[in-house]
C-alpha cells in the first residue's frame, strides 16, 4: 500500500492530471494517506477544488481558515520559487512533479518560461531534498513523448526535467527519482479534443493541421496508472512508459464530428511539431525492458544501470506511426473514455465534458 498513512506533495495538481491523481490517491485504493497537498499558482482553481472536495457550500474564510486540518492541503506557491518549494516538500514522503508549462506554441514564444517552470522547478525540488536533507522516499517527474528526440522547446525542457531527476540518484541517493513519460492525455486541458468539441460547438469548421499527422492517446486514468505503477516497481532512475495506442489526427476529428455537416480544413503544422510522436527513441530501446505493462527505459548513468540482465524489450523506436488505430479503433477508443457522450450532452444543451 504505496500510500498509507503517507503525506503526498503534487505540484501542479490544480491541473488535469493532477485532479485525477489526488483523487484516486483520496479514494484509498492504494493506502490511506496521512496528507495530499497540492501546490500550485492559482488561487481560483485552488479553490475550486476545495469546494469540489467539501461537497457544500461555505464561506471563503471558513474554507482557508480549516485548510491545514484537512487530509487535502492547499500551498499557494510555484516551483520556480525555492523557498515555496521547501516549504512543501519538507513535510513530504512522495512527490510528484506535475507542474509544468506544457503548450508547444506557448513554448516557442517564451522558452525562457518554459526552462523556469520545467527545468528549474525540478532542480528546485531536488535541490532542496539534496540541501536541507528533508526524508523525501520518492520523487515521479511528469514527462512526455515530446521528451523523446525533441524538437520543440516543451519537449526540450521535459528531457531536461527527465535528465535532471535521473541524475540526482547519484548525489541524493537516500531519494528515488524517477519519471514517467506518455502521449496525449485525452481530453486534457489544451489538448485537441476539447478544442475540436469548441469548434463543433460552434458550427466549424474543424481545424486540422495535417490529416496524416499521429499522435499516441491514453485517458487520464491511464496516466495516473502510470504513475502508481512507477511508484510500485521502478528502480532509480528508471522511466515508465505505457503502451499506449495511437490514432491520426483526421481520425479524430471525423469520428467527434459524426454525421454532422462540418467542414474539416487543414492549417499546416504549427512550429514545433512532429508528424509523428516517438515514445522510446531507437537509442533508448536498447536498453528498454519490460515490467507488466509497461516499457521501462533504464538509466544510461553507469552508477544506476546495476546488474544486466533481460535483453531488450523494442528492436525499433516505438513510434506513434506504428500504432495507429483505423477510424473504427478510433471511434471505439473515444467511446470507452466517454469522450463521445461529452458531443451527445453538448447537443443537448449540458455542459462540455472536460
Amino acid at each position: 500500500m504505496i500510500f498509507e498513512n503517507k503525506s503526498i506533495l503534487v505540484t501542479g495538481g490544480t491541473g488535469s492530471l493532477g485532479k485525477v491523481l489526488v483523487r484516486r490517491i483520496l479514494a484509498g485504493e492504494f493506502g490511506t494517506p496521512r496528507k495530499v497537498i497540492v501546490l500550485s499558482r492559482d488561487e481560483g482553481k485552488q479553490h475550486d477544488m476545495r469546494l469540489a472536495y467539501l461537497h457544500q457550500q461555505v464561506t471563503t474564510d471558513e474554507i482557508i481558515y480549516r485548510n491545514f486540518m484537512q487530509a487535502l492541503e492547499f500551498r499557494i506557491g510555484d516551483v520556480r520559487d525555492y523557498a515555496d518549494v521547501c516549504g512543501a516538500v519538507q513535510s513530504a514522503d512522495i512527490v510528484v512533479n506535475a507542474a509544468a508549462l506544457k503548450q508547444v506554441p506557448t513554448c516557442e514564444y517564451f522558452p525562457e518560461q518554459a526552462v523556469l517552470t520545467n527545468c528549474m522547478g525540478a532542480a528546485n525540488i531536488v535541490r532542496a531534498v539534496r540541501e536541507h536533507g528533508y526524508p523525501v522516499e520518492t520523487v515521479v517527474g511528469i514527462s512526455t513523448d515530446k521528451a523523446c528526440k525533441p524538437v520543440n522547446v516543451m519537449g526540450m525542457t521535459k528531457a531536461l526535467q527527465e535528465r535532471i531527476f535521473i541524475g540526482a540518484n547519484v548525489l541524493v541517493s537516500d531519494t528515488r527519482f524517477m519519471c514517467v513519460r506518455y502521449g496525449n492525455v485525452l481530453a486534457s486541458r489544451g489538448s485537441v479534443i476539447p478544442l475540436f468539441h469548441h469548434q463543433i460547438r460552434n458550427g466549424g469548421p474543424v481545424t486540422v493541421t495535417s490529416p496524416n499527422m499521429t499522435r499516441f492517446l491514453l485517458s487520464l486514468d491511464q496516466a495516473v496508472d502510470t504513475v502508481f505503477a512507477a511508484l510500485r516497481g521502478a528502480k532509480p532512475g528508471e522511466t515508465y512508459v505505457p503502451n499506449a495506442p495511437a490514432a491520426t489526427v483526421e481520425n479524430i476529428a471525423n469520428v467527434l464530428i459524426g454525421d454532422r455537416d462540418i467542414e474539416i480544413r487543414v492549417t499546416g503544422v504549427r512550429p514545433g511539431e512532429k508528424m509523428h510522436e516517438i515514445m522510446v527513441s531507437e537509442e533508448e530501446c536498447l536498453h528498454t525492458v519490460r515490467r507488466g505493462d509497461y516499457l521501462t527505459i533504464l538509466p544510461m548513468l553507469p552508477e544506476l544501470r546495476g546488474e544486466k540482465g533481460e535483453g531488450p524489450a523494442l528492436n525499433k523506436e516505438f513510434s506513434s506511426a506504428d500504432r495507429v488505430l483505423d477510424l473504427d479503433g478510433t471511434r471505439a477508443l473515444l467511446d470507452r473514455h466517454r469522450l463521445l457522450r461529452g458531443l451527445e450532452e453538448l447537443a443537448e444543451g449540458g455542459e462540455l465534458l472536460r
